[in-house]
């Protein structure tokens, strides 16, 4: 893909035109990415004070026991929204849900283990170990070309 600015100091207001052949499913994610509004804040409840989690310092979210886990470099924190929540504020070419219960960060994925028969083994940058579970194998083997 080829990018191209240019400064025109007539311009108001950024606009983006996307010259294409046919729409792509990366054409369709760029103008996601452009027309979101969506909040991409996370703030986290640890030690009865609320932060704001860094996107880069993430490397996995899961729900348990009615709850949803942020998990950091700096710790365990709570989020006060769901994980279908957190998974929407999350960009999607660097976050991606392994299951029902959990998101990983692919930057901070160590390796993948594809001995298993069935799913995927994790191993995050933390130590973490993970499982992808069978429904979302083939998503996660698109996104990472094999």
């Amino acid at each position: 893909m080829k990018v191209e600015i240019k400064i025109d100091t007539s311009c108001i207001d950024p606009r983006v035109i996307v010259f294409t052949h046919s729409m792509t499913e990366e054409v369709n994610n760029i103008v996601k990415i452009l027309t979101d509004n969506t909040s991409q804040i996370l703030s986290a409840y640890k030690d009865g004070k609320i932060e704001i989690l860094e996107q880069a310092n993430l490397i996995r979210i899961y729900a348990s026991s009615g709850k949803v886990y942020a998990i950091t470099n700096k710790g365990e924190y709570i989020l006060r929204i769901r994980l279908y929540e957190a998974e929407n504020r999350l960009p999607s070419n660097q976050f991606i849900r392994i299951s029902n219960s959990e998101i990983i960060n692919l930057k901070k994925v160590v390796h993948f283990d594809l001995n298993f028969t069935g799913t995927i083994c994790v191993k995050l940058s933390n130590g973490t170990i993970t499982y992808v579970s069978r429904r979302f194998v083939p998503k996660l083997k698109r996104i990472l070309g094999i």
